[in-house]
């Protein structure tokens, strides 16, 4: 359970190294969470959303580590972030027909239905996006 602003949140965390291995864990976190939780609906955009942030952090972070958690934030919404200890911002970019990266915050913002950002933590920040089932309205 974490504290949130509106109260105490079932969530799940990991902690996992910087590497580009950890995606394939991240999704197994939020997979496992989702299964727990009984949100089917929101599994394979979780799961996407999820290794093109650590996909990110991988690419752009400073640390040796990052921190994922995907948090029940609603009847059928979940949270799904990852935290590094770079205070660079991520930028979405627009990327060619023949470049292999540039596209994940694309990817996120469209799964999400543009309902992602950044926070700004003291030694670094979150990158998170909210999900929910095709239909159902945002927080």
């Amino acid at each position: 359970m974490v504290e949130t602003g509106v109260g105490r949140m079932p969530a799940y965390t990991e902690t996992l190294p910087r590497v580009a291995v950890s995606a394939r864990s991240a999704r197994r976190l939020v997979r496992l969470a989702l299964d727990v939780w009984g949100l089917p609906g929101v599994q394979d955009a979780a799961e996407l959303v999820v290794s093109e942030l650590v996909t990110n952090a991988v690419l752009h972070a400073h640390s040796d580590r990052v921190r994922v958690s995907v948090t029940r934030i609603g009847a059928e919404q979940v949270r799904v972030a990852v935290a590094d200890l770079s205070k660079d911002r991520p930028a979405a970019r627009a990327a060619g027909d023949e470049q292999e990266t540039g596209r994940g915050l694309g990817i996120v913002d469209a799964l999400s239905g543009g309902r992602w950002g950044v926070d700004a933590l003291p030694c670094g920040k979150r990158v998170w996006a909210t999900l929910s089932p095709e239909g159902t309205p945002g927080e």
